[in-house]
């Protein structure tokens, strides 16, 4: 079969930002009904090639070629949303009032719903919807999973797998282009290079052209040392042969300085789990949260323990930043109990970005407390050599935050997280407009961290490397808690996460594609009359008895703990005693080893009596 002519072409384009080149000879062919993700790290300019495939903005050289009457539709990082209504703002492109209204229909929205005041969700999804209302030949998507629960997100694949168009993607969610791509356009060294498969293929594939740019760069340093040795020994030799090694040695130099240039800089991630918390985290019995009318939390009881990766998936609004809250003893339950554990030293990094005004500088950010250094787990560092290990530019330390991108406001939240020390780390959408490799590092970095970490998270990749355990809630106020990921509770709990019976018509998409009825969950199983129950078994008295002790030793033992690291913290107390020294150092290293003892009875004690109770 004949290629197909393509949409949209660049041919040898090239482009300046500022005193840097952008892009050099950039060749990219945009097929009719060929679903592409550009992949490139933060900052390679991904989001301005984009716009140069749809005619925004010029190139300063090269040619770009589009088929007559292809029309565009674009979906930002970042969409404003203009117009009264969803309806408004929906038709402003162009697009059929009908149109619009069945597409915002089909993404959960409201077409009289007001313009103003939509979280991040819903501007996502309003702005997917007029795109597809506006029938493009090629749909382009810039980082359009950001702020999408699951269910919006698996929506979207089917939506872009059934479309008619075109599409171009920039994604930083590996599980999103794995099932919507068929090929991969890579934005590298100011260049792109294409791979005509899915984006499941893209991985090996780029690690094969590194390792031979990387042996290509070492037989050049040999070529280098070789013609230099060469070149001097000669030197007495024929001034036109001297001239033309030198010229030559001068090339291959200019080459060498060119490709060690294109080398990106690599973030560079820490983390010090501080002092080692308590074995119990935090116990949660019977726990439940109503807001008015709406119940969030119904009864729920989970334990958990140092060193274990929870992740709180769900649809937006389903409660998970209530769920935490609780978990960190921020936020009261209506009814239950919540029983932290000792030493808890958790670093919250919060999706809504608070603490982040859009006036304040990056150095402001960095330092609240003024000055030109700060403390990174313990040790004093120059503000602009740790905004350095996060990829900032000296020159962007004075700018105002509202000057970065999404990605580079995250990776400024994740500095100053991670400066503190935490034994428990609680990671609130971590993973919004950061490009793949900072998430494979954040990844690495989690995946040896020796703390708790809990893990709220739409990236059903990034949930599946990392926890040890998922709790799912569903907006309806029922959570279930799995072992393993995202793959293993969906797979155990299908159908949990959706629309309940009632809750949405069969769903048809404005254009092609048949009806399909709503996903429900089963009917929940009525209880047993309570005569009908087995009567619950309870603890012995001794144990019992017990339990009580251990809860006032363990609530009792943490300010012993803090009384003495307090009295060994004075610089002069060796010196002065060296006697009561030594004695408080065994006396604190005895009253962490019976808090330790203390809470494994505990939780042992706990477990028998939810055998028996579940007996």
């Amino acid at each position: 079969m004949a290629a197909r002519p393509p949409l949209v072409a660049l041919k040898d384009v090239r482009l300046q930002d500022g005193q840097r080149p952008l892009f050099e000879g950039v060749d990219l062919a945009i097929e009719p009904r060929t679903r592409s993700c550009l992949v490139g790290r933060n900052g390679a300019g991904k989001s301005t090639l984009m716009k140069l495939v749809m005619g925004l903005i010029e190139a300063d050289s090269g040619d770009r070629s589009v088929q007559a009457g292809t029309r565009f539709a674009y979906v930002p990082q970042e969409p404003l949303i203009v117009g009264e209504t969803l309806l408004d703002y929906a038709t402003s492109g162009g697009a059929e009032p009908w149109m619009a209204e069945a597409w915002l229909t089909t993404f959960g929205m409201d077409p009289n719903k007001s313009a103003k005041g939509l979280s991040g969700g819903e501007i996502r999804r309003a702005a997917l919807a007029k795109a597809f209302a506006e029938e493009p030949d090629l749909l382009l998507l810039d980082e359009p999973t950001n702020h999408m629960d699951i269910l919006a997100i698996e929506l979207l694949e089917k939506e872009i797998i059934a479309a008619k168009c075109a599409a171009l993607i920039v994604s930083h969610d590996r599980a999103f282009l794995n099932r919507v791509t068929q090929s991969c356009h890579w934005l590298e060294h100011r260049r792109v290079r294409t791979l005509n498969k899915g984006f499941d293929a893209f991985d090996d594939w780029a690690a094969k052209v590194q390792e031979e740019e990387a042996e290509s760069l070492r037989r050049l340093n040999k070529r280098i040392e070789a013609e230099t040795y060469t070149f001097y020994r000669s030197i007495t030799a024929q001034r036109t042969r001297n001239e033309g090694r030198a010229r030559a040695l001068e090339a291959m130099r200019q080459d060498r300085a060119l490709r060690v240039k294109d080398i990106p800089r690599e973030i560079h991630l820490g983390v010090d789990s501080g002092v080692t918390s308590g074995k119990l985290v935090a116990d949660l019995k019977g726990v439940s949260k109503s807001f008015g009318d709406r119940v969030v939390i119904k009864p729920f009881t989970t334990r958990v323990i140092r060193g274990d990766r929870l992740a709180i998936v769900g649809p937006n609004g389903a409660g998970k930043t209530t769920l935490v809250k609780i978990l960190l003893g921020e936020l009261a339950p209506d009814e239950g109990t919540v029983k932290l554990g000792a030493n808890l030293e958790p670093v919250y990094l919060d999706q809504s970005r608070e603490g982040l005004k859009s006036d304040m500088t990056l150095w402001d950010a960095l330092t609240p407390g003024g000055g030109d250094s700060i403390l990174v787990r313990g040790h004093s560092k120059h503000v602009a050599a740790y905004a350095k290990d996060f990829l900032f530019q000296e020159g962007q330390l004075r700018q105002p935050i509202s000057t970065l991108s999404g990605g580079e406001r995250n990776r400024l939240l994740l500095a100053r997280a991670l400066a503190r020390p935490a034994n428990m780390l609680v990671l609130d959408e971590p993973t919004n407009d950061l490009d793949m490799d900072t998430l494979d590092k954040l990844e690495e970095l989690l995946d040896g961290y020796d703390g708790t970490l809990i893990l709220v998270s739409h990236d059903r990749d990034f949930v599946d490397r990392l926890a040890t355990s998922t709790i799912g809630m569903n907006g309806r106020g029922d959570i279930v808690e799995t072992p393993g990921g995202w793959t293993d509770f969906i797979a155990q709990n299908p159908g949990f996460l959706s629309p309940p019976p009632g809750g949405s018509t069969a769903t048809k998409s404005p254009v092609g594609g048949k009806s399909e009825p709503a996903r429900t969950d089963p009917p929940l199983a009525a209880a047993p009359p309570v005569s009908a129950r087995r009567a619950e078994r309870k603890l012995s008295f001794k144990d019992t008895h017990r339990l009580k002790e251990l809860d006032a030793l363990i609530a009792a033992l943490p300010a012993e703990i803090a009384a003495h690291e307090a009295r060994l913290a004075d610089p002069n107390f060796y010196s002065r005693d060296p006697s009561g020294f030594d004695a408080t150092m065994k006396a604190l290293d005895a009253a962490r080893a019976k808090l330790d003892a203390a809470e494994e009875e505990w939780l042992e004690i706990e477990a028998k009596r939810e055998a028996l109770a579940a007996g």
